[in-house]
């Protein structure tokens, strides 16, 4: 009931913060669960699709189930699908797909980025309003109104409160997610530089 009793005092401003908090709270958790190391990078990937094309080679039905394996997956099947090209075209159709990969990984960040950075002027937007309600209180024939004075302070401190508890969360995931994403991209490019090397003979892995 205390919830629901703030929502009242906090006046309809609260609810454009609530529902902010709750596309950032949806956000957070696919994230978090869609950015796993394990999901996006998954450990000896690269070391079984080198077997793998050692002993059978490429065919479509190898290329397809690596591909569908992960991120990472997708990115070396771009290079092995390449793999009788030169290195050069096998480092552009690798790009061309990490580009893509990075892309989807970042989903949803700039969402999360946006939420942080406005939360924080809808709870402004909330204080001007009841700092409104307080002036509208100041009433030089009836004097003041103190429920009117009371509600103008509820709205100010409430939505001042609400933009900043929505933000703060927001921002620390959105750069949080955004270095893990930043490191998942570098261990990509790291591999796939290790996957054209290896097909071409200039390392063993």
């Amino acid at each position: 009931m205390l919830l629901l009793d703030i929502i009242e005092a906090a006046g309809w401003p609260i609810w454009l913060i609530i529902f902010s908090s709750i596309a950032a709270v949806t956000i957070i958790i696919e994230r978090l669960l869609s950015l796993r190391k394990k999901l996006v990078l998954p450990h000896g990937l690269l070391a079984q699709a080198v077997q793998e094309y050692r002993n059978h080679g490429v065919s479509a039905e190898m290329l397809q189930k690596l591909a569908a394996s992960s991120p990472l997956g997708r990115v070396l099947a771009a290079g092995l699908k390449n793999v009788k090209s030169s290195r050069e075209i096998m480092k552009e159709s690798i790009e061309e797909v990490g580009g893509v990969v990075a892309h989807e990984l970042n989903r949803y960040l700039n969402t999360l980025g946006t939420i942080a950075a406005i939360t924080p002027l809808l709870g402004l937007l909330g204080t001007v309003i009841g700092m409104i309600e307080i002036f509208g209180a100041q009433n030089p024939t009836t004097g003041h109104n103190p429920a009117q004075l009371a509600h103008g302070i509820s709205v100010a401190l409430y939505n001042t409160a609400g933009g900043i508890v929505v933000a703060a969360p927001a921002l620390l995931f959105y750069r949080y997610f955004r270095g893990k994403v930043d490191g998942f991209i570098v261990e990509m490019e790291q591999q796939a530089v290790k996957l054209v090397e290896v097909v071409h003979g200039d390392r063993h892995h």
